[in-house]
């Protein structure tokens, strides 16, 4: 049975890393700026797609969006005691090398019966520059499987805080926008995903287009 809401821990854990440090740090140190958020249903499964730039982006991208994300990581985390536990609560779920696609989704359709907004980068890697020039289907797949709308979201300026050889993040100004939510590919055929992941796609752009 689905549920409408991730964990009430969750909840809890999200709040307290949020406002004691995301937050501040995004807003006070990067001068950040956050645009539609009224799109956001704070409510049921979502599939949270973006591009990509740093590893600042996945703590950034659930602050902005008001509510926990529930990203991928690597199955040797789960393994360490203390830390399995933390990462589980935070949302994070495993995937076993060489596996990654089928035990990624297999994982991420868990997550949104949970009542979780899954994360997806779209181009599943970060790039130089913030822009998504090779899109994976996975997320258009995520969002067919589960029925779940894609939320498409902008992460513009995080590639440059932290440049090759420098050893603490530039306080430079970040801006975050937040597009409509998108219905889900009517079916897994690959037509349909490379459409609805296309969509996705040029929208992001079109924000990251509009600078700061």
């Amino acid at each position: 049975m689905s549920q409408s809401r991730e964990p009430l821990i969750s909840l809890v854990l999200y709040h307290l890393f949020k406002w004691s440090v995301v937050s501040p740090v995004f807003h006070a140190y990067f001068r950040g700026h956050v645009l539609g958020v009224e799109h956001v249903p704070m409510k049921g499964p979502l599939v949270i797609v973006a591009n990509h730039a740093s590893d600042f982006d996945p703590p950034i991208l659930s602050s902005c969006v008001r509510r926990p994300v529930s990203y991928m990581a690597k199955e040797e985390l789960f393994r360490v005691p203390v830390l399995a536990p933390a990462i589980r609560a935070y949302g994070a779920y495993p995937v076993k090398r060489g596996s990654a696609d089928r035990s990624a989704i297999r994982e991420a359709l868990k997550q949104l019966r949970n009542g979780w907004a899954v994360g997806v980068f779209l181009q599943g890697t970060r790039t130089a520059d913030g822009r998504i020039p090779s899109p994976k289907l996975g997320a258009a797949l995520i969002a067919a499987k589960a029925q779940a709308p894609l939320l498409p979201v902008c992460l513009w300026g995080t590639h440059r805080i932290l440049p090759k050889g420098a050893k603490l993040p530039k306080p430079l100004p970040l801006t975050v926008r937040i597009a409509p939510p998108l219905p889900p590919p009517a079916s897994v055929e690959k037509t349909a995903l490379h459409r609805v992941t296309q969509n996705c796609t040029n929208i992001i752009h079109q924000m990251h287009d509009c600078g700061r």
